[in-house]
C-alpha cells in the first residue's frame, strides 16, 4: 500500500463539494487514513508550499491556501499517488480531462479544487507536516 497527500482546497469547501470529493475518493477504492479539516495560517500555507517560494505565484497560493478551510488527507492504496494525480487531472481545469476532480469542481491554475503529492518522497514529506506522528 502507498500514501499521499491530498487536500480539499478552500474554493472547493466553499462551494460545498467536500462530500462529492469525499465519495469519489472511496470510489476510486483509497481509504482515508487521517483527516483534518482546519483553516491554515499563512505561514503553514508558506512552510507547506516553501518549494514555489521565490516564484511569482507564490504569494498569493499561499493567500489563497490560507484563505478559508481546507480538508486534509492521507489516503493509501496500491499506485496511490498515481491514482490520485489521475483522479484529479491537469493543474489547469480547463485543460483537465473530462470526469477529472479539477475539470469538475476547479475554477483556475491556483484554484483547481484538490492537492495531490506529486512523489513518494513529497508525499512522506506532506504527510508528516500535517499528521506529525
Amino acid at each position: 500500500m502507498e500514501k499521499t497527500l491530498a487536500i480539499i482546497k478552500p474554493d472547493a469547501v466553499k462551494k460545498r463539494v467536500v462530500g462529492k470529493i469525499l465519495t469519489r475518493i472511496e470510489e476510486e477504492g483509497f481509504e482515508v487514513s487521517e483527516m483534518e479539516m482546519k483553516k491554515m495560517t499563512k505561514d503553514e500555507a508558506k512552510g507547506f508550499y516553501i518549494v514555489h517560494k521565490g516564484k511569482p505565484f507564490y504569494e498569493s497560493l499561499t493567500d489563497f491556501m490560507s484563505s478559508g478551510k481546507v480538508v486534509i488527507l492521507a489516503l493509501e492504496r496500491e499506485n496511490a499517488i498515481r491514482h490520485w494525480r489521475l483522479t484529479m487531472g491537469a493543474t489547469d481545469p480547463a485543460v483537465a480531462t473530462e470526469g477529472t476532480l479539477r475539470r469538475q469542481y476547479g475554477f483556475s491554475v491556483e484554484r483547481n479544487a484538490v492537492h495531490g503529492s506529486d512523489a513518494q518522497e513529497t508525499a512522506e514529506w506532506e504527510i508528516n507536516y500535517f499528521f506529525k506522528k
